[in-house]
């Protein structure tokens, strides 16, 4: 019994972070700037733990990827090579970009082939990041390690007296952990053993006696953060997902949702020599937070389910020369939309069902995601409010691509301080209600769709996803009804793609649509199946329009393999 109770305690003690001879050197990823990007996606081996390498996925390396640095008003243009032996995608997390450059499941990079997206950049300064958002293995393909981050910068934020030197008072900090075998590699959980930062476990980083800036970005696939520091510290809010606040907000806590990203400023001027940790406390959390539980078995068991752990060991250096001293009294001034210029009020629910395949799940809407259902069509230029409702038992980070929004309430309260700016991931506490107003005044296409989705991985995996397009009209993807009239294999396709009407509708024409809208093949029919050779064209994903003589319209994707 005593051999027990040391081991718990040496255990509870290495799991603080308090063995200064475990730490090991955080991870600065190396910078990318310019307007064109080149970036390979790779299967490859990292030495995380000792002992045997780690399975890993990287971008320009063995593991995570470069942080892209990109300023507001350029066009950006980016090169993605997938050289892994897998499918994936890559999003472009809280980019305002046309439908078709988002990167979700609807823009496969299938493997050996490259995807060249480019846009203006229309975002603030602020933190974004890059990830895969491939359907049923988003888990799996964060898990691995493919991801990283994006710096946006404009005038607004170049003229503040900030700190701005990448890795030493600028620190830019991806939270994730994992489980790991014996042979040292990843086990796809939702929740891990092991806390890393930056891809390091037990991580330690040297930073300036000066106000330093962290910009923190939820990377992991299900756990929330309880973000503070060991000391009980005051630090400031400078940003949320989309850009500045007006004034920096002093807290001693944030809690940080998967996907999330916020900027913050300590201020440790005068602490030459002292050291301080970076902590999550998360045994303030409630079990319906993710990260909050605590299961004694099964899939969800985890070491550090409703504990307090380190992030990030600091140790406080002399400062540098023209050291910032001081935290700035204000930032920017935003101008959000009142409530009276909204056109509609669209309210979605998330629930708890027993529906999925792997056992009792959550849902948007109460259905699981279909590729090819279209849930919302927004009229182009249409400012909207979002009530997203919850009777789950659970929390979940919810997130909309394509626009940043601006939370009005939480189970009728308007926000905190630190959570009033421009947002594209909110946290939906259990059995509460949050509105947001967002505008949707760009990038028409009634047939390329957008996301929204809760952004715990697994969640997302099991159908808890919906989609919605812009434009003045339905036309191109049709409504779940008229889809489900449609059956279409195989799917993928190597040549031979087959339809059949599930009623006797009589089709007249047959159009394939690649994925920028044009239109590469067309079939004269006169029935309501039919065999097409689709073989000539090229790999990639594809629309199959079926028209009926009344002129109805019938819409599925299909993969050319």
């Amino acid at each position: 019994m005593k051999m027990k109770l040391l081991f718990a305690a040496f255990l509870a003690f290495t799991l603080s972070g308090s063995l200064y001879a475990q730490y090991n050197p955080l991870v600065i990823p190396d910078t990318m700037v310019g307007t064109t990007f080149n970036l390979t996606m790779r299967d490859t081996f990292t030495q995380i733990l000792t002992g045997n390498q780690t399975i890993t996925g990287g971008i320009n390396g063995s593991f995570w990827g470069p942080t892209m640095i990109w300023n507001k008003g350029d066009v950006v243009h980016v090169n993605v090579e997938n050289r892994l032996t897998d499918t994936t995608t890559i999003h472009w997390h809280g980019m305002h970009l046309p439908a078709i450059m988002d990167g979700g499941p609807h823009q496969p990079i299938p493997p050996f082939t490259t995807w060249s997206p480019y846009w203006q950049v229309d975002n603030n300064a602020a933190l974004y990041w890059y990830h895969p958002h491939l359907h049923m293995m988003a888990e799996e393909q964060l898990t691995m390690g493919l991801g990283g981050m994006i710096i946006v910068r404009d005038p607004i934020e170049s003229a503040l007296a900030l700190p701005r030197t990448y890795g030493v008072d600028d620190i830019p900090l991806a939270l994730s952990d994992r489980k790991f075998d014996a042979l040292n590699q990843f086990v796809v959980a939702p929740y891990g053993d092991s806390m890393m930062t930056n891809g390091v476990v037990r991580a330690e980083h040297t930073i300036p006696a000066q106000v330093v800036r962290l910009r923190l970005l939820d990377a992991g696939t299900e756990r929330s953060y309880n973000i503070g520091f060991s000391d009980g510290r005051t630090f400031y809010v400078i940003t949320t997902d989309g850009g500045l606040l007006n004034a920096p907000v002093p807290v001693t806590r944030f809690l940080l949702s998967a996907g999330e990203r916020v900027e913050i400023l300590v201020n440790c001027t005068g602490q030459n020599g002292t050291t301080v940790d970076l902590r999550a406390f998360n045994a303030e959390l409630t079990p319906q937070v993710p990260g909050g539980e605590s299961f004694a078995g099964g899939p969800f068991a985890n070491a550090l389910g409703h504990i307090n752990f380190n992030i990030l060991h600091l140790n406080i250096g002399a400062p540098t020369t023209g050291a910032i001293a001081t935290v700035p009294a204000t930032l920017t001034t935003n101008t959000f939309w009142a409530e009276s210029s909204a056109a509609l009020t669209r309210t979605v629910t998330i629930t708890d069902s027993t529906v999925g395949a792997g056992g009792p799940t959550f849902l948007i809407n109460h259905k699981l995601f279909q590729m090819d259902e279209i849930d919302y069509h927004v009229p182009l230029d249409n400012t909207e409010i979002w009530e997203v409702k919850s009777t789950s038992g659970f929390g979940h980070p919810f997130h909309i691509h394509d626009v940043e929004f601006h939370i009005l309430t939480i189970n009728g309260v308007a926000p905190p301080a630190y959570q009033n700016g421009w947002k594209d991931v909110v946290f939906i506490p259990s059995n509460q209600t949050v509105r947001f107003i967002a505008k949707f005044n760009d990038y028409s296409d009634s047939l390329k769709p957008y996301m929204f989705h809760c952004h715990i991985a697994l969640h997302e995996d099991l159908g808890m996803m919906g989609q919605f397009v812009v434009g003045n009209s339905p036309a191109g993807i049709m409504n779940k009804v008229q889809n489900r009239k449609m059956k279409l294999y195989p799917n993928p396709t190597k040549g031979l793609l087959y339809f059949e009407m599930d009623e006797q509708i009589t089709i007249s024409k047959a159009t394939v649509i690649n994925m920028h809208g044009q239109v590469v093949k067309e079939f004269d029919l006169n029935d309501s199946k039919a065999e097409l050779n689709v073989s000539t064209l090229a790999t990639g994903l594809y629309f199959l329009r079926l028209t009926d003589k009344s002129g109805g319209s019938y819409i599925k994707s299909y993969l050319m393999e």
